[in-house]
Formats: C-alpha cells, sequence, structure tokens
C-alpha cells in the first residue's frame, strides 16, 4: 500500500496496519504523564545540543575560512593597493563602491555619486542602484559610518568579515534544513562536515569574497530550510505565520544580492509547479486530478504544455514592450551550448570559451567521492527517485478504483511533502550544475543536505530493509545512527591532518606588475583621465585609482556589451585610425595593452580572445588550423602587436607612455 504523509487539510491515502498501530502507541505513550515528561525533556535536550552544534560548526567554518584568506595571501600584511588588487575582476568593481561610499564627504553625497555615476562608465550617466547589485554594499558602508567601529577595524576588514559571517549562516541554514529532513541534528552535523571537507567544490569564498553569490547564497540556503519547515504537518499559526516571514525576508534579500536572481525564482516555481501537479501539495486545479490514470496524465501534459507556451508568450512581450534586452545574450549562450546552431556572435563565444560556463568537469564527481558524498547521495537519491515515482503514479492513477478492486500492494511509501521538496529541488540543481560548472555551488551544497538527510532518515532505511526483507525497527535506528557516526569518522581520519596543514602554509600576494601599473596612474594621470581595456584589468582601476571606465565586467546591459566589443578591437585586426576613432568615442584617454592577452595561450585555438574577435570581424583566425572557408584574411595587422613597433601610422595616434613586463600604456592623441 502506498501512502503520503502530508499537510493537514490534504487528502491522504490509507495508511497500512503496522503503521496505524505505531501512532496509536506512540498517541497512547503521550497520554502517560511520566512518558510525556520524559519525551519532552528528551526533545529540549536534543534541541539544546544540537542548536549549539549548529552555531559553534557555522563559526568555525566562518573562522576556517577566514584563515585560509588570511594565510594564502597575508592579507594583514600587504599594502592596502594589494589587498584591492587581490579582488579581481567584478569583486573589484563592487568593492569599489563600498570604498566609495565610504569615501563621500556625506551620505546623500555617496547616494549621489551611486545615483548619478559617470565614472563607471565615460560619457554616460547611469544609476548603479538599478544596473547593478550593490545595495550590499551601500548598507554596509551605512553600518560602517555609524558604528562606532572605524578605531578597531579597517573598512576592508569589516566588509570582508561581514562575508565570511554569511558563511557561518550559510552552513547554519544546510544544517538546519538536513536536520529538519531527518529528524535528527546528526544529520545535520554531517552535512556541514561534508560542505567543508569538500570546500573546493562548495565555495569559493576564500578567494572571491565580494562575488554576488557569496552574498546571495546564504539567504537562499534560509529561504529553502524555511520553505521545507513549513511544508511539515501540522503547523501552529504562529509557526506558520512566522515561517511565512522568514520565506518572505530571505527571498527579498536574496533577490537583492545577486543579478542571477531571476533563474533561481524560476526554478523554485518550477519545483512547486512539479509538485502540485502531481499531488504532492495541498490542491489548487482540483479539475486536473480528477479521472482515470491516462486521463489525469493527458490533462496533466496539456497543462504543462500550456504554461510552457504562456510563460514564453508573455516573457517576449514584456521585454518588447519594455525593450529590455540585459538578458539577449544569456539566451544566445544557451542556443550555441545546446547546439541549436554554430554562432559567431561574439558574446555568446565569450561565454562558450569560459571554463565557468562549460559543462561539469569529470574530475569533480572524483573529489566528491573521495569524501563518500556522491555515493550516499546517488544511494539516497536513488530510494527517493523510486518512491517518489510510485507516489506520483499513485497520484494519477485512480486509486478509489483500486481500492475497491483490492490490487494495492503490502508495502507502504512514505513521501514526506518537505522531502519531495528538497527532491525535485536537488535535481533541478544537479541538470545546472552539470550544464554549467559555475552553478555547481548550489548543487554540492544541496548534496551535503541530501545526502545527509538520506542516511539519517528512518522513511529511507525503512524503504531500503523493506526492499530486502531485513525490516525492523531495531535495525532502522542502529543504521540510521551507526551509518553518519561511521561515516564523521572517516572525514575526521581522512582530512583533518590536509586541514591542519592548510592552516598552517603560509603564502604572500605577490603581483608587482599590477601593484606598479596602479601606482604610475595615481602618480602620472589627471584624476578625471579615462582607461579603455579589458574588461576585469579595469575594475582593479576603478577599484585602486578612482579613475573613469570605457567599460567594466557587469556585463548584463546590451549597450555596455556592444562598447567592449569595441574597445577589444585593440586585439583584433584594425588600423590604428579605426582603433583610435572607436576609443575617443568613448572619451578614452589612456588604453592599456596586456601582453597575457595579445598573446593568449591559456585558451585554445578559437577560444582566445583574439580569436573570437577575428570570428566576429569575418577574419580569418592566426596560427595553423582550418578556418571556416567564408573567413577572409584582414586588411590590417594585429593592433596589439603591430604599436610595439612604434611605427609612424602608430605613433601618430597613439603615445607610449608606461610599460613593465606585462602592461602597456599608451595615450591617445586628440588632434586626430
Amino acid at each position: 500500500m502506498i501512502s503520503i504523509r502530508q499537510r493537514k487539510g490534504v487528502k491522504t491515502t490509507e495508511v497500512s496496519e503496522d503503521y496505524a498501530a505505531q501512532e496509536a502507541n506512540v498517541k497512547l505513550e503521550n497520554k502517560l504523564p511520566s512518558g510525556c515528561t520524559t519525551r519532552r525533556l528528551w526533545k529540549l535536550l536534543s534541541f539544546t545540543v544540537g542548536g549549539t552544534i549548529a552555531l559553534c560548526i557555522g563559526l568555525l567554518t566562518s573562522v576556517y575560512l577566514a584563515t585560509l584568506h588570511e594565510n594564502d595571501l597575508w592579507f594583514s600584511n600587504i599594502k592596502e593597493v594589494e589587498r584591492e588588487i587581490s579582488f579581481r575582476t567584478e569583486c573589484g568593481l563592487y568593492y569599489s563602491y563600498y570604498k566609495q561610499m565610504l569615501q563621500a564627504p556625506t551620505l546623500m553625497q555617496g547616494f549621489h555619486g551611486l545615483i548619478y555615476d559617470n565614472k563607471t562608465e565615460s560619457m554616460r550617466t547611469i544609476n548603479l542602484l538599478q544596473r547593478m547589485n550593490i545595495y550590499q554594499e551601500v548598507f554596509l558602508s551605512i553600518l560602517y559610518r555609524v558604528l562606532p567601529i572605524q578605531k578597531y577595524l579597517e573598512p576592508v576588514y569589516f566588509y570582508i568579515y561581514t562575508l565570511f559571517g554569511l558563511q557561518a549562516i550559510y552552513v547554519t541554514a544546510l544544517y538546519i534544513t538536513s536536520w529538519l529532513l531527518s529528524g535528527t541534528w546528526l544529520s545535520g552535523l554531517l552535512a556541514a562536515f561534508w560542505y567543508v571537507t569538500n570546500r573546493i567544490d562548495t565555495t569559493r569564498v576564500e578567494f572571491t569574497i565580494p562575488l554576488r553569490e557569496n552574498w546571495a547564497l546564504p539567504f537562499f540556503a534560509i529561504q529553502i530550510a524555511a520553505i521545507t519547515y513549513f511544508l511539515r504537518p501540522n503547523l501552529q499559526p504562529f509557526s506558520e505565520r512566522l515561517t511565512l516571514l522568514a520565506i518572505f525576508i530571505s527571498t527579498f534579500l536574496f533577490s537583492l544580492t545577486w543579478q542571477f536572481n531571476q533563474f533561481m525564482m524560476l526554478m523554485q516555481a518550477l519545483v512547486l509547479f512539479t509538485l502540485d501537479s502531481l499531488d504532492m501539495l495541498p490542491a489548487v486545479k482540483k479539475n486536473l486530478k480528477t479521472g482515470s490514470f491516462f486521463n489525469r496524465l493527458g490533462k496533466l501534459l496539456v497543462h504543462l504544455f500550456a504554461v510552457l507556451c504562456l510563460t514564453l508568450f508573455l516573457n517576449n512581450v514584456i521585454k518588447k514592450l519594455l525593450n529590455l534586452k540585459s538578458d539577449e545574450h544569456i539566451f544566445k549562450f544557451l542556443k550555441a551550448k545546446f547546439g541549436f546552431g554554430a554562432t559567431r556572435d561574439f558574446d555568446a563565444n565569450l561565454y562558450l570559451c569560459e571554463e565557468a560556463f562549460g559543462l561539469l568537469p569529470f574530475n569533480t564527481f572524483g573529489r566528491l567521492s573521495d569524501t563518500l558524498l556522491f555515493y550516499a547521495y546517488v544511494f539516497v537519491l536513488s530510494i527517493t527517485v523510486m518512491a517518489a515515482l510510485a507516489v506520483a503514479f499513485h497520484n494519477l492513477s485512480d486509486s478509489t478504483r483500486q481500492q475497491s478492486t483490492g490490487q494495492l500492494g503490502k508495502c507502504t511509501i512514505i513521501l514526506k511533502p518537505e522531502t519531495a521538496y528538497n527532491l525535485i529541488h536537488t535535481i533541478l540543481f544537479g541538470f545546472l550544475a552539470l550544464s554549467t560548472m559555475r552553478m555547481k555551488y548550489l548543487w554540492t551544497s544541496h548534496m551535503c543536505v541530501f545526502a545527509s538527510f538520506g542516511l539519517c532518515s528512518p522513511e529511507i532505511w525503512e524503504l531500503l530493509l523493506k526492499s530486502i526483507h531485513l525490516y525492523n525497527p531495531k535495525r532502522i535506528c542502529i543504521m540510521r545512527y551507526s551509518v553518519p557516526i561511521l561515516i564523521l569518522l572517516y572525514l575526521c581520519y581522512k582530512f583533518w591532518p590536509g586541514m591542519m596543514d592548510e592552516l598552517s602554509e603560509l603564502r604572500e600576494f605577490y603581483d608587482p606588475d599590477t601593484v606598479e601599473l596602479m601606482n604610475w596612474i595615481n602618480s602620472h594621470t589627471p584624476r578625471k583621465a579615462v582607461f579603455a581595456g579589458s574588461m576585469q584589468l579595469l575594475a582593479g582601476v576603478k577599484l585602486c585609482t578612482g579613475r573613469t571606465l570605457t567599460n567594466h565586467p557587469h556585463y548584463e546591459d546590451n549597450s555596455l556589451r556592444e562598447r567592449t566589443k569595441a574597445v577589444y578591437q585593440i586585439y583584433a585586426k584594425r588600423s590604428p585610425e579605426d582603433v583610435h576613432a572607436l576609443l575617443r568615442s568613448f572619451g578614452a584617454d589612456y588604453v592599456i595593452l596586456e601582453d597575457s592577452i595579445c598573446y593568449e595561450r591559456r585558451h585554445q585555438r578559437g577560444c582566445r580572445l583574439r580569436d573570437l574577435l577575428d570570428i566576429a570581424n569575418g577574419h580569418m583566425m592566426d596560427g595553423p588550423g582550418e578556418n571556416d572557408p567564408d573567413l577572409k584574411l584582414a586588411g590590417h595587422p594585429r593592433f596589439c602587436e603591430e604599436i610595439k613597433r612604434n611605427l609612424p601610422p602608430y605613433t601618430a595616434y597613439f603615445t607610449r607612455v608606461f610599460q613593465n613586463k606585462t602592461f602597456h600604456v599608451y595615450k591617445l592623441s586628440r588632434n586626430k
């Protein structure tokens, strides 16, 4: 027989006799005063111990990651410019607005500078609060100015300690979610241990501190924990209202802190839609859930098709009405990534050639297997998927007819709504991570939760033991506690020495060429000078020098993407006249050329930045290898190479003013 434990008010199928007997025994025991008192004391003790461990493990994780960051860079001892350079690419851009708010004479002037910003994109005034997710930097800068901490804590430490503190909240939320699903805090402890021992694949906070995901994912984890609790049966009205408030606040903060929040919210909607369609949540569309199995399945498929078409239609209509083009590069990238036609679009190829947006590397599973996480995850996922399929089939079938004809089996399958919710979540996270490596941090952290829950879940062990005819309540108790304890001992034995070695390994930040460049810009160029160059480098220029930029790494605006492609012609086969005209159209006074891009060897042929530009311009690529037949030879040599020869056609437009082993800075003439 199949039964589903759901929220109150939801139709529940008939429960098997042995399960009903167990429930009756529990009710009988609860009527006894002594048993009730002992039970309450035990629950209170367990909650106190589990809660204390949750807080401690969260704080320890935060301290551990902060210590790794300090040891890797010797952050407390390096110069301020080196600290700022360590915030690579877009991280430096985000941190620059925190610095800008602190340097403003008043908070109102700081707000005005962000709302009417003309330094992030030259010759344009943009509202940074509208364009970027930097509310967290604004909030932190206000806190730092208001709180009496300036004498005791430098601004940069207030910033990074906040991010490492959020990691404590993140781990605690994962711990609580696993605890809620399994009913024991031992599950939460195992989830936290797995999160730490798989640090390479669960977080990158220690070397990309200001990244938006490091702000957002802790709130996303709180949201999942709150929804997991909300789906539990028999919630008291006060608890339900409090949980809804937690869901609202965490969702709001998550949406505020990450530019990719809309994709995550879409996944949330898909999860809830799937659960409702399969009758695993309180009914909404009752007319879809009547009739025979094939009748209900047909209604469901039609409903899915209608919802998909309506969603795509509304999405296109809204974007056309509001002239929204901020995410069109994502759809171009996805179209090319999944084989719906090759593209020469520069933006799409830029994403396709980045490792972070490629498929999940196979060696990831080797690392996850070393900690036994992947094996445990597959074990739990297999059992819960089979249970979910059985429940879905039962819910889509005419259960009344089956019961009347006596065609029910003897096995009871219990799939709680909160379990089904997390199951669909982990499956969607998995598909997302497998297709796009950058999104693996969503999946791996939830993988820790899901695997640890399953190993400590009485329902999972009951299903397994019944399937192999070894079911016994005592065996369930033994398995759900002994297996996680053995894994915890294994993790401590195998990984504790390595973690101690990591904490004792001391290194130091070293990037003298970039430091020299930033110091030269600060001391030899006007404060209002405009700089052109690569997105990643210009973010550091903005942070370290405060100079105006032509482009930057926040790639979510269509006009900025077009501007970046134009600036990047410095690495294409273009004439000095063309490059000068393009750069001056954006008001550039100086251009920075990087040898690491001009002579790039990191990517294979076809994925080097100069190759992407050649393809987009219709030019043949350099080096041995095939080219598409319609590509032509360029009429000019590569600009970044030829300019270094100081030939008259180039010196007429560009004057070299700085050079070291990595960077070449040229000043643009104004009289052309």
